[in-house]
């Protein structure tokens, strides 16, 4: 790229802020008082995030005497929840192509559980009332490449091969561009149905909005410290007091797992993206897009990129960036020279929109396991569950998760614990300098992919046969 085309580029975040857009906003509700001293309640919800609050207002509609406690460390929907795409996705299995490959015998049910899923939630935020822009556009995957042409054909053969396909369209290049007009664009894969664009941020803050109403007693800037028994029940420990609790649910994702030996299972790897001011009226006809569907690019190191309510677009994705040792810190949030590179892409895509500035440019952690989609189970004799390794799908997957996690504390088999999916777990991650090696190997690995055809070299060979990977 030449310097000029990188100083316009770069002139173009002059003056984004460093905050997620979506948090961005004075509408932010005030954060409930911290704990202090001792509570006790039947259900312990730890963590804040759609996990956490999904998992709390379903314990109520479930159960409306059910005494449900949940705290936050920080505050309602900061980390995860209120830094992503605002993609809500149907797939529970982090794309379909990575169900099939995975769980072939069970894919159809996990389809239906996942477009179920949607449902609900589209129907809860309607019967809460929750304001988040909620658009039910779908998404269409996109190729920028030949190869990557042919790889969403046989995808779509594969679909209709398992009576997968109903609601999904290839588009070629004429009919993509129909509804998105990039230089780019070669063809797309168009899932009409099985993905909403919603705020993320405004619909963690509904969800924290209906569990109050709904009697769930919330404490934020309450980190969890300790879990441990308590008698018949549990005890975890905070800053200024305890909680005793009959069941305790852990919707904690990225960060450390009060149950110990969960820590190898997961991985944090940083997500950016960037937004832009709202278009004009002339700017948004010359990229059409009058659908409004999410798009995403078919590359191994892949883009999002989604029309805001207030017509801004979002831009993300491409690096993943795994510190070494697997530390979540603040100060990986921001990574100018990933910000750089993002919005070189954006005009490549969309060179119409030169002169178009960046308003925010954000990043945060995914919590990714071996198998890229959550995996269940429970601790302490069935007293504790949890769930973790959304990989980036958990806007929509968490919902499902909640339901899980109380199926298991319930004690009851449901058609989701029977699930060969919430049976099983991923494999481990090796412990440092190794897993920090494989990650950096397999990235390199994708990158070269993605520069020769989509040919996968002997690591990603090895990677694919063993079911491990990464991926952006």
């Amino acid at each position: 790229m030449a310097p000029g085309a990188m100083t316009r580029f770069t002139e173009s975040l002059s003056d984004a802020k460093p905050v997620s857009f979506w948090l961005d906003d004075p509408a932010r509700p005030s954060p409930e008082p911290a704990l202090t001293g001792d509570e006790r309640c039947d259900l312990l919800v730890v963590g804040g995030g759609y996990s956490g609050l999904w998992t709390a207002l379903i314990a109520k509609e479930r159960d409306p005497h059910r005494d449900v406690v949940l705290v936050e460390g920080k505050e309602a929907g900061w980390a995860a929840s209120g830094r992503n795409g605002g993609f809500c996705a149907a797939s529970l299995t982090h794309g379909i192509g990575n169900g099939l490959s995975r769980w072939p015998g069970e894919i159809a049910k996990l389809e239906e559980l996942g477009a179920r899923n949607l449902d609900e939630i589209e129907a809860a935020v309607k019967r809460y009332s929750i304001d988040c822009d909620f658009e039910r556009t779908g998404e269409i995957d996109v190729a920028t490449e030949p190869h990557q042409l042919a790889e969403l054909r046989e995808m779509y053969a594969e679909m209709a091969e398992h009576g997968l396909a109903d609601g999904s369209e290839l588009l070629d290049a004429d009919a993509l561009r129909e509804h998105v007009d990039s230089p780019t664009f070669l063809g797309g894969l168009w899932d009409r149905d099985g993905v909403a664009m919603l705020n993320p941020a405004k619909l963690a803050w509904g969800l924290k909005r209906a569990c109050l109403e709904k009697g769930v007693r919330v404490h934020e800037h309450t980190p969890a410290l300790e879990l441990a028994s308590s008698g018949a029940g549990m005890a975890v420990r905070t800053p200024y007091g305890r909680v005793f609790a009959g069941q305790v649910v852990l919707a904690t994702n990225i960060f450390p797992s009060l149950v110990k030996r969960l820590r190898p299972y997961t991985v944090p790897v940083y997500d950016y993206a960037l937004m832009t001011e709202p278009l004009t009226d002339e700017q948004l006809a010359a990229i059409g897009w009058k659908n409004r569907q999410g798009l995403g690019d078919s590359a191994n190191q892949f883009h999002y990129f989604r029309l805001s309510a207030d017509n801004r677009i979002l831009w993300g994705g491409y690096d993943a960036i795994y510190p070494f040792g697997g530390k979540v810190r603040a100060e990986y949030d921001d990574r100018p020279e990933t910000y750089a590179k993002l919005a070189g892409h954006f005009f490549t895509c969309f060179p119409q929109l030169e002169g178009v500035r960046f308003t925010h440019a954000w990043g945060g952690a995914i919590d990714t396991c071996s198998r890229f989609s959550a995996f269940f189970g429970t601790a302490h004799k069935g007293r504790v569950a949890y769930a973790a390794g959304y990989t980036g799908l958990g806007v929509g997957a968490t919902r499902f998760g909640a339901d899980v996690m109380l199926d298991l504390l319930s004690g009851e088999r449901t058609e989701r614990t029977e699930l060969e999916m919430v049976r099983t777990k991923p494999l481990p991650f090796p412990p440092e300098p190794f897993a920090w090696t494989g990650v950096a190997l397999t990235k390199w690995s994708l990158a070269r992919s993605d520069a020769n055809g989509g040919r996968r070299n002997l690591w990603l060979k090895t990677m694919d046969k063993l079911g491990l990977g990464f991926d952006s």
